[in-house]
């Protein structure tokens, strides 16, 4: 290559040597006659002179913003009134310049990219990943892929590649389904996760099987979701929970040194999913702030204050001094998450005034003692059935978090796994139980008899999810290796043999095969680098991601197909 080193390489030990760079120009700026232009490749940016008596002043005069040019010149420190610290130190004094490529206007500028609309961005998105802040976001993700992947080889893992195109199976989520030109009718299914194929590759004998799987899931999208995303996806045999959640320790504290230089300190605490929630309202609680809730609901137990007296549970949580405009947004927090409504006071003196203030005055000094709220802080209550009363006030606290922004007062990261799922869970839609989290989960083996009776609602799972900041950045479980316990799953979900055998007939067949105890685990890699690198949203750590409509906007996906192309496959799209 002509280049002497990639922009950001170059050091001290190239000051006063003549260096011969390429890449995009930021900016251009004629002083008097005098050009400075700066030169970026995604290693870093230099300053280029070009003075008014160089031979490479005519060419250094045609440049542009994002011209693609090649600059030889001599590798000099700049004025000492003028030096910035590390390559901000120097300055290229060009004796050359060569336009390599030129380039339209762009539709925006670079260095504002974070104040243009996001589906300008989306739409140009070949651009908007040159600047250095989305470049940065790709890199670290690089750096995640290597250390997961030298980490893992140490650890005897085989990296295996399942099938993109299969069969679908109920596994939570839509599939995304492909017709079969060769096999009219009948249709593959995108994998929303390679969940069979990692049991399978466990009763084939490859004992501990990783890969950075793509997965596609047809549902409704957010921040820290697309429909089709990338899961470090691991399965080990011969293994109970406490072995999978060790080497899961190990390898995020790596990945987390190699790639940031920060520290997790080991092991990972532990909660229960009844204590997450009971706790904060999550099963995906951020620690890195307090506002836990306080268990209230003794206080109010037969008192005059109906809404409380007779309520399941009544939790609440001390929040600092808030406007009545403020309570209004949590109050609206809390109605979308499944309250009635939000009960709050505020501290005054020994007592409380406002909100429900006239039906608490018995029990105003216990309330002070047990919740710590302090002089013009707030009360923000929760009252009812017990699943939904803590869902919407830990809506509320993650409100206040951001109100507040409390997480910065906290560490930078802060992992946690949360454990003890329910097996099963009710779905009062239609009336029938279903998997929490899906049918191939070990429940305990103590809960096994719970199976097929009134309280198999009380089931634990042997599952377990990995917390970052608040995300879910991995969930897994200990897998049923025992085909009567995975009978009785079937049966508990109200698969009867012949549907169970229908959906899933080949896992069960190997099943049959001498199966070891196994378990496994799976990553949503775009979320965990995001997290790390503080990007908002995945999109930002994603090279061509769709937006929040599930649209690609920079190759206009998805389309219209020619009925040439729907023949083929025997399809007619139906008017809607």
């Amino acid at each position: 290559m002509k280049r002497t080193a990639m922009i950001g390489h170059l050091n001290d030990t190239h000051a006063g040597q003549t260096v011969t760079l390429q890449g995009w120009v930021s900016r251009r700026r004629d002083l008097g006659g005098l050009i400075f232009a700066e030169l970026r490749d995604r290693s870093g940016t230099v300053q280029v002179q070009v003075e008014p008596d160089s031979p490479a002043f005519a060419d250094a005069d045609r440049l542009r913003a994002e011209y693609v040019a090649e600059v030889e010149g001599h590798f000099q420190l700049r004025p000492e009134g003028q030096r910035k610290g590390g390559l901000g130190d120097y300055e290229v004094l060009a004796t050359r310049v060569r336009v390599l490529n030129p380039a339209k206007t762009p539709p925006f500028e670079l260095d504002k990219g974070d104040q243009v609309s996001e589906d300008i961005r989306l739409k140009y998105r070949y651009l908007d990943l040159r600047r250095p802040e989305m470049q940065r976001g790709l890199l670290l993700r690089s750096r995640a892929v290597a250390a997961v992947t030298a980490f893992l080889d140490a650890q005897g893992f085989v990296q295996v590649e399942t099938p993109m195109l299969t069969k679908s199976t109920p596994e939570g989520a839509r599939d995304f389904l492909v017709p079969s030109r060769q096999n009219p009718g009948e249709f593959y299914a995108l994998p929303q996760s390679p969940q069979l194929f990692k049991q399978m590759l466990m009763i084939a004998g490859f004992d501990r099987y990783y890969q950075l799987a793509r997965c596609f899931r047809d549902e409704d999208l957010r921040a820290d979701r697309q429909p089709d995303f990338t899961q470090l996806d691991m399965e080990m045999s011969f293994v109970e929970q406490d072995d999978v959640l060790a080497l899961q320790e190990q390898l995020l504290a790596h990945v987390v040194r190699e790639t940031v230089g920060a520290e997790l300190p080991l092991p990972f605490p532990r909660l229960s999913y009844h204590d997450a929630m009971n706790r904060f309202g999550s099963d995906k609680p951020d620690q890195r702030f307090g506002l836990e809730f306080v268990e209230v609901t003794d206080l109010f137990r037969g008192g005059e204050f109906k809404a409380f007296a007779e309520a399941e549970t009544v939790k609440v949580v001390a929040a600092p001094e808030l406007t009545r405009k403020q309570i209004d947004e949590l109050e609206r927090v809390a109605k979308q998450n499944g309250a009635r409504g939000l009960a709050w006071l505020k501290r005054d003196g020994e007592g409380f005034s406002g909100g429900i203030s006239k039906f608490v005055g018995a029990q105003a000094a216990a309330l002070i003692e047990r919740t710590g709220v302090e002089q013009g802080g707030t009360l923000l209550f929760a009252a009812g059935e017990w699943k939904k009363a803590v869902s919407a006030l830990g809506a509320v606290r993650l409100a206040l978090r951001d109100l507040f922004d409390l997480a910065a007062h906290g560490p930078r990261f802060h992992v946690s796994w949360v454990t003890d799922f329910p097996q099963l869970e009710f779905d009062e839609d239609s009336g029938t139980w279903t998997y929490m989290h899906h049918p191939f989960t070990a429940p305990h083996p103590d809960d096994l008899p719970l199976f097929g009776t009134a309280r198999q609602g009380e089931i634990r799972a042997q599952a377990y999810d990995l917390v970052l900041n608040g995300f879910e950045i991995g969930g897994g479980s200990v897998r049923i290796h025992d085909p009567a316990v995975q009978a009785q799953m079937f049966a508990a979900i109200g698969l009867s043999p012949e549907q169970a055998r229908e959906k899933f007939g080949f896992f069960l067949d190997a099943l049959e095969y001498g199966t070891p105890p196994h378990g496994g685990i799976a990553w949503g890699f775009d979320r965990l680098v995001m997290v790390l690198s503080g990007a908002a949203s995945i999109r930002e750590v994603i090279a061509f991601p769709k937006n929040n409509r599930g649209v690609d906007l920079l190759a206009l996906a998805p389309s219209p197909v020619e009925s040439a192309q729907l023949a083929e496959v025997g399809l007619q799209v139906a008017e809607v």
